[in-house]
């Protein structure tokens, strides 16, 4: 096993979050999605995307 000091920002993140989990547990275990919210998803989904160009992005924003 590597080191505190060996590992990178990223990896203790990681380390800390899995350690977390491990000691509370999946907050989402057992739930489940309302049929409503699983309507809207796949209407959302269903529907038809439009891609939309970086300077079209630039101009919504600014």
């Amino acid at each position: 096993m590597a080191n505190v000091k060996d590992l990178t920002v990223d990896e203790l993140e990681l380390l800390i979050e899995q350690k977390v989990l491990e000691i509370l547990g999946d907050p989402d275990s057992g739930l489940e999605l309302k049929e409503e919210f699983k309507a809207e998803l796949r209407q959302r989904l269903g529907g038809q995307s439009r891609k939309i160009s970086h300077e079209e992005v630039l101009e919504s924003i600014g």
